[in-house]
């Protein structure tokens, strides 16, 4: 080996480029994506400041409705809080205000760009109906509010009032206030049970206003008892007969006597932390007193606080506790804050809390022993910040079954989800430990205040940075039993010091996801299986940030790369250190270069000169890594906007390429099938490198803005990239842009799962991962170049009225035969060439009579035991002319089937002549498995030969080489025993020659590429 490593500088302009349209033509009509379509968003529970409604469901469970921008969320509070129901359509604008009445929920929606309002009705997720048109016309609604025949609806100005039976709307009347000057609506509104068809209305001037829906005029006004009260910032009504609580923007809060005009309690909060937004009575007539056995209790919450103060209203009114921590504190910057409802469930223990860092909490007071406190009973939360990097797990070395079904994000919060695709209910963070975060508790800084406190430092250290960069690697996993009786986190400097037993993890596994933080000098591990931190930090050797993170394909190796160019390599069974790249010059390694070289000196010299400068290390931050399949060679490209080459065993760099118009490299993607490395350059290219050659492949450019991310899709032939709002397809092949649509708002991070089913998506807009169907796994797509006027504008939420998952499957309109794939059916007549059929149609024709089995109903339907009595009269036996009908259409069906059989006939026997079978083949590739297999059931002995004769002349014309296997699988499973054995055996020669010609050339080609991947050579 050479010790002096020359910069290789490598032309950019290869053979295939092709540069797009960048006058896209706005009168062309923009067309729906031909790959990829929406299918749902998985993460939000309850990102908006839209407080949720809850409604009784018999009598053992309730049903929580939240808010997540235009489409609402169901949750089942008897089940966990697992999600039950996601309402479509989706709105056409916003959510504004909710509320859940009978079994239905009503949302109002507002979208200012068209200046459009409406309110929709969901039952069971379905809409089924929306209130009719106001006069004047609707406005942006702040507030809903159901009872007895009444539905009402506030805005800034105007309550509007629908009849509940018909939905028909009945009137609608302006503020009173606005006589006296520009007086608002505040988002409060309420019912007292009691008093039929008033409703109270709190004004942003403090006054509460009592108003008569039936008759459309106001009743009477409640004064505030404070000069400079400010405005009403919540209103409830109180289990006693005619109490309503109303709290004002200066922090007080008032439980006032409406029919005597009287305030009968009063209470003050702390105005830091903001007014209180929220209040909420407990009616199971326990929870005060020193024991909890007396009525009266009262839980309030503040806007900027994540805490609970709850109240006893007995002797005067205080405080008898405060939960702390119902909010996650928000990062440093955000401006979501503070919890947006507490409500005590009817005639239950049980307080919920809504908050806008994403997250639906309940509580439990316990009775035995008794706490004013209350514990958590179920949570559902997601990310409370933007989502900053996304990946699905990979599969393990034996194929797991949960190949592609789960998805790690990282997020601004500085928190770590796994997301289920499968079911919501498992989708977990991963904890980061109770050490800190119970003495953050004890010092009273998990809430909303600590961020306008000076604690703020110790808070933040209660969690990690977030999340920059992560790898995963499963091939060690041990799951659930990984490391066992290990509960050490990120704390490894003893356990270095004085050694590691690895007896345990050896057979139980260790950590399989290593992740790289910003402004964070170490990598930390996670363990998978317990979905919790890992034992080890892994710091860079030379004192910069980490910048990227790589597990070796054994899960053995951790490898960092650092801010400052170093790489290093760590041991994840022991948290050892292993080496850097490039490696420091040992006794050893000087004698392995001397070997290499006659004069020692001179080779001691070289080496060094080839670690110096601009020749080993990087000279900027190390922003990709990868490793081969077999772990001899790494890979790692930098912003010094060079690609270099190591020996993963001894730390050499061994080669490096550098291009004259690529001043920064900044990420890198590595394909290991097809060892296909793409680097993303600052020249606004993306370049795919064969990383056995060392040359440039491909070099996908065109785009005006560089990607923010990318990645390859399982099979190695597309290339998926987000710039800015706009997500292309490549076709790497060809180089060409097959499939592009513009989203509503940037993306910042994507990921293809590893089945090739779906691909996932960050935006910038949303706290929640946009996932995409493929459809090019059970559809025919177009492949054709596109352009930018081509490119499809898509909002992931709005999909009509359609299911997203029936989206899926709807086919693609062509505008024009022209539009068609025009691609050479085959390069060459002596290349076996495959067929375009989507490989699910003919492996599902391969397995048809299991599928059929499986489907068929296990038992036939049974009779009822205890029918009514006149069920039996109603039995009447069939009459003739019944009967006659039947068989006439029984008769019919043949004859349609009939009809189908003789068209595939008569293009076999068309063929027959001039031994021409396209026509036949081509009707028999559109057909579904199940048609394509009555086909060929239904053939005859003339026709059986004619289609092993057409199969023979495919195999000869070396086309559609899978589908002529299936098809003969079939027919032989079907009519082995009436198939001519003289055509057969000609189809059994043609087939062994191309077995043994495809089996040669696979075997040089394996030959070749083995000798070059030889480390001999």
């Amino acid at each position: 080996m050479t010790q002096e490593i020359a910069v290789r500088n490598i032309d950019s302009h290869v053979g295939k480029r092709r540069r797009l349209n960048r006058n896209p033509d706005p009168g062309i009509t923009r067309r729906r994506p031909g790959i990829f379509v929406p299918y749902r968003t998985i993460g939000l529970v309850s990102p908006t400041s839209v407080p949720f409604s809850s409604i009784p469901l018999g009598k053992t469970t309730f049903q929580i409705t939240t808010s997540v921008g235009d489409c609402l969320h169901t949750y089942d509070l008897q089940r966990g809080l697992n999600l039950t129901f996601l309402t479509r359509p989706r709105t056409p604008g916003e959510i504004g205000a909710i509320s859940a009445w009978k079994a239905s929920v009503l949302a109002a929606w507002s979208d200012s760009t068209n200046n459009a309002h409406g309110v929709w009705i969901y039952t069971r997720g379905k809409k089924v109906g929306q209130l009719a048109a106001t006069e004047p016309p609707l406005e942006s609604v702040l507030s809903l509010c159901i009872f007895g025949s009444w539905i009402v609806a506030v805005s800034f100005s105007t309550v509007f009032v629908w009849q509940s039976s018909d939905f028909e709307f009945y009137t609608s009347f302006a503020s009173p206030g606005q006589r006296d000057g520009p007086q608002s609506y505040t988002r409060n509104l309420c019912h007292v049970p009691t008093i039929l068809d008033k409703i109270f209305l709190g004004r942003s001037d403090g006054v509460v206003d009592i108003l008569n829906v039936k008759t459309g005029k106001a009743i009477y006004s409640i004064l505030p008892p404070y000069p400079k009260a400010g405005a009403v910032t919540t209103l409830e009504p109180a289990p006693a007969h005619g109490l309503v609580a109303i709290a004002y923007e200066n922090g007080k809060i008032v439980i006032h006597n409406v029919f005597r005009d009287t305030m009968v309690l009063q209470f003050e909060m702390n105005t830091s932390a903001g007014p209180v937004n929220s209040l909420s009575f407990r009616t199971d007539g326990l929870g005060a007193g020193n024991d909890g056995k007396v009525a009266g209790v009262m839980a309030t919450c503040n806007s900027n606080d994540g805490d609970v103060t709850l109240w006893d209203l007995n002797e005067g009114g205080h405080v008898m506790g405060i939960l702390r921590g119902a909010y996650k504190a928000p990062s440093q910057g955000s401006s979501k804050r503070g919890l947006t409802k507490v409500q005590f469930l009817p005639g239950q223990s049980i307080l919920l809390t809504g908050g806008q860092d994403n997250s639906l909490r309940s509580w439990i007071f316990d009775e035995t022993p008794f706490s004013p406190i209350p514990r958590l009973l179920h949570s559902r939360a997601g990310h409370g910040d933007l989502i900053t990097t996304v990946k699905f797990l990979p599969a393990d070395t034996e194929g797991d079954s949960i190949d592609g079904k789960w998805l790690i994000t990282g997020s601004l919060d500085r928190s770590f989800w796994a997301w289920s695709l499968r079911r919501d209910g498992q989708s977990t963070e991963f904890s980061q430990g109770a050490g800190k975060k119970k003495q953050a508790k004890k010092k009273g800084l998990m809430n909303g205040r600590a961020i306008q406190a000076k604690e703020i430092r110790f808070l933040e250290t209660t969690r990690t940075s977030p999340v920059k960069c992560m790898a995963a690697s499963l091939n060690r996993d041990g799951g659930m039993g990984a490391a066992p009786g290990i509960k050490t986190i990120w704390n490894n400097n003893t356990a270095r010091s004085r050694g590691t037993d690895t007896s345990t993890t050896g057979s139980t596994g260790w950590e399989s996801v290593v992740t790289g933080h910003f402004n964070d000098k170490t990598a930390r591990t996670w363990f998978w299986g317990r979905k919790r931190a890992g034992r080890w930090t892994l710091p860079t050797s030379d004192g910069g940030n980490v910048e990227s993170v790589e597990i070796s394909p054994c899960g053995t190796f951790a490898i960092i790369g650092s801010s400052l160019g170093v790489i290093d390599c760590y041991n994840l069974q022991s948290g050892q250190y292993r080496q850097r790249f490039p490696k420091k010059l040992t006794k050893s390694l000087a004698q392995t270069v001397q070997e290499q070289s006659s004069s020692r000196r001179a080779a001691i010299a070289a080496y060094n000169e080839s670690i110096g400068p601009g020749k080993g290390r990087h000279m900027g931050a190390v922003t990709g890594l990868a490793i081969d399949s077999s772990n001899k060679s790494m890979f790692s490209c930098s912003a010094d906007g060079k690609l270099k080459f190591w020996h993963f065993k001894n730390g050499l760099l061994y080669d490096e390429l550098k291009w004259p118009s690529c001043h920064s490299i900044t990420q890198a993607r590595f394909h290991s099938p097809s060892n296909i490395l793409a680097i993303n350059c600052d020249d606004l290219s993306i370049r795919l490198v064969d990383v056995e050659t060392r040359k440039v492949v491909r070099d996908l450019h065109g785009f005006d803005k560089p990607p923010q991310d990318f990645c390859f899709s399982p099979d190695g032939r597309w290339i998926v990239s987000a710039h800015d709002r706009i997500i292309r397809v490549w076709d790497i092949p060809t180089s060409h842009v097959i499939d592009a649509m513009r989203l509503s708002a940037s993306c910042t991070a994507l990921a293809f799962s590893p089945t090739g089913e779906f691909l996932a998506t960050v935006a910038n807009d949303s706290l929640g991962v946009n996932i995409w169907n493929n459809r090019s796994l059970f559809a025919q797509i177009s492949t054709q170049q596109i352009s930018e006027q081509d490119i499809a504008c898509i909002n992931t939420n709005d999909v009509g009225a359609s299911y997203l998952l029936e989206a899926a499957y709807e086919e693609v309109e062509e505008a024009n035969p022209d539009d068609r794939n025009n691609s050479v059916e085959q390069l060459s007549s002596q290349i076996e060439t495959l067929s375009m059929v989507p490989k699910a149609r003919w492996q599902t024709l391969l397995h048809l009579d299991l599928i059929r089995e499986r489907n068929k109903p296990k038992e036939p339907p049974k009779v009822p035991e205890k029918a009514p009595f006149f069920l039996g009269a109603l039995r009447k036996e069939k009459s003739d002319e019944e009967e006659t009908r039947a068989a006439i259409a029984e008769h019919s069906r043949i004859v349609k089937v009939d009809r189908q059989q003789g068209t595939f006939s008569a293009l076999l026997r068309e063929g027959f002549h001039p031994n021409q079978y396209d026509a036949a083949i081509t009707y028999l590739k559109d057909l579904s498995p199940a048609a394509a297999d009555l086909e060929i059931s239904s053939l005859n002995e003339t026709e059986l030969e004619l289609f092993v004769q057409a199969l023979t002349s495919r195999l000869k014309e070396k086309k559609d080489y899978e589908l002529v296997q299936a098809w003969m699988n079939v027919l032989l499973r079907l009519h082995g025993d009436q198939v001519d054995f003289t055509s057969l055996a000609e189809w059994q020669d043609e087939q062994r020659k191309e077995a043994a010609r495809l089996a040669a050339l696979s075997g040089y080609c394996s030959g070749v590429v083995g000798f070059f991947r030889s480390g001999r050579n």
